[in-house]
C-alpha cells in the first residue's frame, strides 16, 4: 500500500432518526435507560449491597455529569477548567416486565473506572470514560426489585489535559434479546465495488448463540432507497446452531447507486434480521451511505473521485456550561454552524465520542477522523496552575493501558465501522511529543526545528517504543476494518521519523509542523501527508492550499472548550472558531472567507494599538469584534473578511473606505478611519463592482431593554431541547455590543432550564444558577421539556432593564 494509491470505498451507518441504539448494539429491543437513576457524591463499599438504603439519595435523570455542577475554585486544576472530580455512586432500582430471555445493559460512556454491579455481582469494570461498553444482566436478574450500583472513580481529576466531566454522561439503554440474537457491534458492510451503474456490498453478520439449536437459523439483509423502495435482498443460512458465536456474510448488488457526499449525504436504509425456521427472532435497521475514498502520496484525498482539501477542525466532547452531558440538538447547531463557515470535517478529539454525533455527520455530510487516545503507555504532563506553567501533573489512562488499549481501539472500530462520515482511524494523538514522555538522541540535533521539552534526555523512555506499538492498534484496526486508513497525529514528527511509527500507519498527520511539508515528502515520496492539527493562522492554511500533496487540516480548535485553561481565571483556552455558546468568533468569519463557496463579508474594527502607530509594520487582526461604538474622531482600524476580489466600505449609505483589492498575503482588506457613529457596511465586490455580499453594524445607544428569539417554539415534550439567544437593546432596538448585564431566567411550565451561557473565557460563575452575564451583549439559553405536554413560558429581567419573555409549546 505504501507504493500504491489507497483505495477505498463505502461503509454504512446508523442514524439519529429509527431506531440509534439497535444500530449501535446490532442487535435485541433497546430501551433508554435513563429515567430513575439515585445518586451520591460519596464512596461506600456496602453499597453494592442491594438492601443498602439509598432513600435519601438524590433522583436525577441520566446522562449526568457531577462535574459541571461543582465550585469552580483557582485551587483545582486549570486542566479541568478548574472544576473538580471525586468518586459517585449511582443506583437504579428496576423491574422486568417482558418475557425475553436475555437482557443486557449498555453504556455509552461512563467517565471513569467504572464498576458496575447487580444485585450485589460485579458485571465488570471499565476504566476507559469514552469508550461503549455493554454487560449481560442475565444470570444475575431476579423478579420483583432488582438494583444496578455503578461506582464511578474520577478521584484522580486531573487526569486529563482537557475537561472531561464525571459520572455516567452519556444515555444508558436495556436491551432484551432472545437466547439466540445478531453479536454486539457484529455486523458490517463494506461495498467490494462501486461504479455509477453498480455498487456489490459485502454483509458480514455474526450470531450469538448462547444455546444450541436444530432449528433452521438464516440471516437476511434488504436494502432500501430513501424513498423506502426495496433495491436489494439476500439471504443466508447460519452453518451451524452450536453454542457461540458464527460469522456469516452475503452480498448485495444495487444498480445505479446514490451516492453519498458532503453536499447530498443520501442514505440508504438496510434491514437486517435473524430468522429461526422462517420467523423473525432478531433485527436491526441501519442507514447506508455509500462513497469511496482515495489516498495519494502526491494528489491528496479524494471523495468519490472528487480530488479536494479537506478543511477540518477539532473538537472536545463538551459544550461549555452544559459541560459533558450535550444533547442532539445542541450538537446538531454546533455541526451546523461549523459548516456554514466551510468546514467539511471534524476529528474526535482525542478519543470516541457520543454516538449521535457520528449519526449527525452521516446526516449533515461532514467527514470524520475518529480517534482512540491521548495518551499511550506513560502518562502526559497535566498544567494545574495554567496553561504550561508552573509543575505539572502526571495522572492519566497509561496505568490501564496495557491492559486495555487493545479492547479500546477494538471497539472502538467495531462500534462505529458502519458510518460513512469516518474516512480515518487514529491510534494516538501527540503520543510522540518530544520528552513528554519520550526521548530520541536525533532531540539534540541543532536543525531539530520542533516544539519539545528540552532536548535528548537519556533517562526518558526510549521513542523507539513508539513504533512498536504503532504497529499493535494498527494491527486492531484492521483485524476489524481495512477500508479506511489507519493515521496517528504526530507531534514530533523529526524523532518519529527515527522509529517505526510512520511506516506502521498509512496516512501520516502532522500536527503544527507545516515547515517538514515539502522535506519529508522529497524524504518519503510514498508517504501520505496531512495537517492533523494545527494552528488558525493563515500560513498553516496556504501550506495545504499551494501544496497538492498536503490533502487538509485540522484547526485546533472548531468550538472553544473546557479545561487546558491560562492562569484563573480562564475556563479553557479559547482557540475555537466558534465561541463556548457555537456562535461564530471573528476568527471563524475569517476562516469562512478562506473556506467558503458562498460568498461572505465581514466587518470588524478595532482601535491601533499605539505601538504599531508608528511602526512600519501592520498590524491586521483575524479577532476583530463587530462593534461600532467609539469617541468620536478616534482612529480605528476597519477590517474586511471576504472571498471576494475586491471591498469597499460604506458609512450611512455612504462610501467612506474606496474599493480596496483583496490581499492574498494577509486575507484582510482594511481602511483607517476616525470613528463617526452610523451605520457602517462592509460590501465584498466581484470585478465589476457588483455586489456578492455585504455585513454590517451599527452604533448603539445605552442597554434599555432585552429581546429573545428561539430557535424553535414548538417542542416534543419528550426531552426536547431548545436554544433561546437574548440580546440586549437600545431604544432602537439595536443590540448593544458592549452590553454585560445580569440577566435571570424563571420558566413556567413543562420545562426546566439547562444552562445559560455566556461565552465569555474569564466568566468563572456558577454554571448551575439561573443568572448569568451577557457577553458581548448576548446571553444563550438551553431550555428542555420534561416529559409533560403543555405551554411554557420563558422570562428574562435585568436591573434597570425592560425585561421579555417568549412562549414556547410542548406537544
Amino acid at each position: 500500500m505504501k507504493n500504491a494509491i489507497f483505495t477505498l470505498t463505502v461503509f454504512m451507518t446508523a442514524l439519529l432518526t429509527g431506531l440509534p441504539a439497535q444500530a449501535q448494539v446490532s442487535f435485541g429491543n433497546a430501551t433508554k435507560f435513563n429515567e430513575d437513576w439515585l445518586f451520591r457524591l460519596t464512596d461506600d463499599s456496602t453499597i453494592v449491597n442491594p438492601a443498602f438504603n439509598d432513600s435519601e439519595w438524590r433522583k436525577l435523570r441520566l446522562p449526568h455529569d457531577w462535574s459541571i455542577e461543582g465550585q469552580l475554585s483557582p485551587s483545582l486544576a486549570s486542566c479541568t477548567g478548574y472544576l473538580p472530580g471525586g468518586i459517585g455512586w449511582y443506583r437504579k432500582h428496576f423491574k422486568i416486565t417482558d418475557d425475553a430471555p436475555r437482557h443486557y445493559i449498555y453504556f455509552e460512556g461512563v467517565y471513569n473506572r467504572s464498576e458496575v454491579y447487580l444485585n450485589g455481582h460485579l458485571l465488570g469494570k471499565r476504566p476507559n470514560g469514552y469508550i461503549s461498553f455493554l454487560y449481560d444482566m442475565t444470570p444475575y436478574l431476579k423478579e420483583g426489585d432488582n438494583v444496578l450500583s455503578v461506582r464511578v472513580d474520577h478521584s484522580r481529576y486531573a487526569d486529563s489535559r482537557w475537561y472531561t466531566g464525571s459520572g455516567i454522561y452519556r444515555d444508558v439503554w436495556l436491551i432484551a434479546a432472545p437466547e439466540i440474537h445478531l453479536a454486539q457491534w457484529g455486523t458490517g458492510w463494506h461495498a467490494t465495488s462501486l461504479t455509477n451503474r453498480q455498487a456489490t456490498i459485502a454483509v458480514d453478520m455474526e450470531v450469538q448463540k448462547h444455546i444450541a439449536t436444530n432449528d433452521r437459523l438464516e440471516l437476511s439483509a434488504t436494502l432500501y432507497d430513501a424513498a423506502g423502495k426495496q433495491v436489494a435482498q439476500r439471504r443466508t443460512r447460519v452453518s451451524d446452531g452450536k453454542e457461540g458465536i458464527t460469522k456469516e456474510n452475503l452480498t448485495l448488488k444495487i444498480t445505479n447507486p446514490h451516492r453519498w457526499n458532503l453536499d447530498d449525504p443520501y442514505l440508504y436504509t438496510l434491514k437486517t434480521e435473524l430468522l429461526s425456521n422462517g420467523q423473525r427472532i432478531d433485527g436491526c435497521e441501519t442507514k447506508v451511505g455509500l462513497r469511496t475514498l482515495k489516498f495519494d502520496p502526491n494528489k491528496g484525498f479524494a471523495l468519490n473521485d472528487n480530488w479536494m482539501k479537506v478543511k477540518g477542525v477539532c473538537l472536545h466532547h463538551d459544550a461549555g456550561v452544559l459541560g459533558a452531558v450535550v444533547p442532539p440538538e445542541v450538537w446538531e447547531r454546533r455541526l451546523n454552524n461549523l459548516k456554514e463557515i466551510g468546514v467539511n470535517a471534524i476529528r474526535m478529539s482525542h478519543n470516541p465520542q457520543a454516538p449521535v454525533v457520528y449519526d449527525l455527520c452521516d446526516r449533515l455530510g461532514l467527514l470524520i477522523m475518529d480517534e482512540a487516545s491521548d495518551e499511550w503507555e506513560f502518562p502526559k504532563r497535566k498544567w494545574v496552575k495554567g496553561w504550561n506553567k508552573g509543575d505539572p501533573a502526571y495522572d492519566g489512562s497509561f496505568d490501564f493501558f496495557e491492559e486495555w488499549i487493545e479492547q479500546d481501539v477494538t471497539d472502538m472500530v467495531r462500534r462505529d465501522r458502519n458510518h460513512p462520515s469516518i474516512f480515518m482511524w487514529s491510534i494516538g494523538n501527540e503520543v510522540d511529543y518530544p520528552n513528554d514522555p519520550y526521548s530520541h538522541p536525533i532531540l539534540d540535533g541543532s536543525t531539530i526545528n520542533q516544539p519539545m521539552f528540552g532536548g535528548y534526555k537519556p533517562d526518558a523512555p526510549d521513542a523507539m517504543r513508539i513504533g512498536k506499538i504503532a504497529k499493535r492498534l494498527a494491527a486492531c484496526v484492521r483485524a476489524v476494518d481495512t477500508s479506511r486508513p489507519v493515521t496517528g497525529a504526530l507531534a514530533g514528527v523529526v524523532m518519529s521519523n527515527q522509529t517505526e511509527y510512520p511506516e506502521a500507519i498509512d496516512v501520516v498527520g502532522y500536527n503544527y509542523t507545516e515547515n517538514r511539508y515539502d522535506e519529508d515528502h522529497a524524504t518519503y515520496p510514498n508517504r501520505v501527508i496531512y495537517g492533523s492539527e494545527n494552528g488558525s493562522g493563515l500560513e498553516a492554511w496556504y501550506a495545504v492550499k499551494d501544496k497538492e500533496f498536503i490533502f487538509g487540516q485540522f484547526i485546533w480548535t472548531g468550538t472553544d472548550y473546557l479545561g487546558e485553561s491560562g492562569a484563573w481565571p480562564s475556563r479553557g483556552l479559547y482557540t475555537g472558531l466558534l465561541d463556548f455558546g457555537s456562535f461564530p468568533k471573528p476568527r471563524g468569519h475569517f476562516r469562512a472567507s478562506l473556506w467558503c463557496e458562498k460568498p461572505v463579508t465581514y466587518v470588524g474594527t478595532y482601535p491601533i494599538p499605539d505601538r504599531f502607530k508608528n511602526s512600519r509594520r501592520t498590524f491586521l487582526s483575524p479577532d476583530a469584534w463587530d462593534i461600532w461604538n467609539y469617541d468620536p474622531g478616534q482612529e480605528i482600524r476597519v477590517v474586511c473578511y471576504t472571498n471576494a476580489p475586491q471591498a469597499r466600505l460604506l458609512l450611512d449609505g455612504k462610501v467612506l473606505g474606496e474599493m480596496e483589492p483583496y490581499d492574498e498575503k494577509t486575507g484582510i482588506i482594511y481602511w483607517d478611519i476616525p470613528y463617526r457613529a452610523g451605520e457602517l457596511k462592509a460590501e465584498g465586490c466581484d470585478k465589476d463592482g457588483n455586489i456578492l455580499s455585504s455585513y454590517s453594524i451599527k452604533t448603539s445607544g445605552r442597554p434599555y431593554a432585552l429581546r429573545v428569539s428561539a430557535d424553535r417554539t414548538n417542542l416534543s415534550c419528550n426531552r426536547a431541547t431548545a436554544h433561546l439567544i437574548v440580546e440586549v437593546i437600545d431604544e432602537k432596538g439595536v443590540v448593544v455590543k458592549l452590553g454585560d448585564n445580569d440577566i435571570t431566567c424563571t420558566i413556567e411550565g413543562p420545562a426546566h432550564l439547562l444552562g445559560l451561557e455566556g461565552s465569555d473565557n474569564s466568566d468563572m460563575s456558577d454554571y448551575t444558577d439561573n443568572r448569568h452575564r451577557a457577553f458581548h451583549g448576548r446571553l444563550l439559553t438551553y431550555i428542555q421539556t420534561t416529559g409533560e405536554k403543555g405551554q411554557i413560558r420563558v422570562k428574562f429581567t435585568s436591573p434597570l432593564l425592560q425585561g421579555t419573555e417568549i412562549v414556547l409549546n410542548a406537544k
